[in-house]
Order: structure tokens, then sequence, then C-alpha cells
């Protein structure tokens, strides 16, 4: 570990949040000549104080012990890019249009690759009123069915949540053109054009 690096970060991002030092010790429950010291990086904080520092900076541990933020690149406000996470444990669904660290349930997860749909897996999807109609013969059970249903355009995401033991019948405002996405809680996340 570089103490110096992680006294940086730390003093950065105390003075983002416009604490003090002895503001961010009182947090802490610590003396300001002890956050003085990491951040000269003389010394770096102890194992029993980083789920509270990080909680007090807003940061996580990892990005903390590092010293170090990665920054995402600006993705000029397309939606086309956007990685879609499902949490395995409780089924949560989180979805970024850039890098980002996901968890859930004290996980990290990783952003899940879409496969693209064979046309017996596609859904099915008509025009009704000038809206998309989409449904689906997917099993519908409690362990098996479609979690999620995402319409994705380069300015538009439209996310439509679905519920176990739910046939996948929903209407999509209509589009000219998209991407089409959903998650199979049994095979995973699936894609078709529209």
């Amino acid at each position: 570990m570089d103490y110096q690096k992680i006294g940086t970060l730390i003093r950065r991002l105390r003075q983002e949040r416009h604490l003090t030092q002895r503001q961010l010790a009182d947090a802490l429950s610590l003396s300001p000549k002890t956050v003085s010291k990491w951040e000269r990086g003389a010394g770096c904080p102890d194992v029993s104080l980083l789920e509270a520092l990080s909680g007090a900076l807003q940061v996580n541990i990892p990005a903390l012990l590092s010293g170090d933020l990665a920054e995402n690149q600006l993705t000029g406000g397309s939606m086309k890019q956007t990685r879609f996470f499902v949490c395995p444990v409780c089924g949560n669904l989180s979805f970024c249009t850039g890098g980002a660290a996901v968890s859930c349930c004290g996980r990290p997860l990783e952003p899940l690759t879409p496969q693209k749909a064979a046309p017996e897996e596609a859904l099915r999807v008509t025009e009704s009123d000038g809206d998309w109609y989409v449904e689906s013969s997917h099993p519908a059970s409690k362990d098996n069915y479609i979690s999620f249903v995402a319409l994705v355009t380069g300015e538009t995401l439209l996310v439509l949540r679905q519920y176990p033991e739910w046939d996948l019948h929903v209407r999509i405002p209509g589009r000219p053109h998209g991407k089409l996405v959903w998650y199979s809680t049994t095979r995973g996340l699936f894609y078709q054009l529209v």
C-alpha cells in the first residue's frame, strides 16, 4: 500500500465534503492528529476504521486502499452502451451508462453480457395503436421467469419490471428502432433489434 497516495486521496475527499480534519476525526472518534498523519502519508487507517472512513468520505474501501479513483469517460449521452447488473441473491436490477463498481447484498456485481436471441427465443413484438405490444411464451414460474424487459435507443432507456409467475405481456410506446433487452432468471441476458 502506498501511504502517500492513500493520504492524498483522504485529504482530497475530505476537502470535497467541506470537512475539517477535526470534523472527520470527530466522526471517527479519533484525534485530528491521526487524520493529519494519514494525510501526510506517515501512516494508514487501521482496518477496523475502514468501513466508517469509507462511509464518511463516500468512497468504497477498495478505492480508498488503492489511493486512486478511476474517472469514467463521458459517454456523450448515449444510452446504447447501457450495462445491466442483476444480483444473484435478491434479483435487484442496476444499470449504468459508463464504467461503475456495482455491488448488492455485499457482493460485487459484474455487468451481464447480452446474447443475441435466436429466432425461436425472440420475444414477439407486434404494433398496436402506435405502440409495441411485447409478449413471450417463456415460462413464468417462481424460479424461471423474465424479470425485466428494456427498450434501449440512443437517447432512451425504458425498463419494465416483471415479477415471478407473471406472463410477459407489456406495451411499449412505439419507436422507429431500438434494441429490446430482457433477462431470464435461468438463462441470462438477451437482446433483439426492433
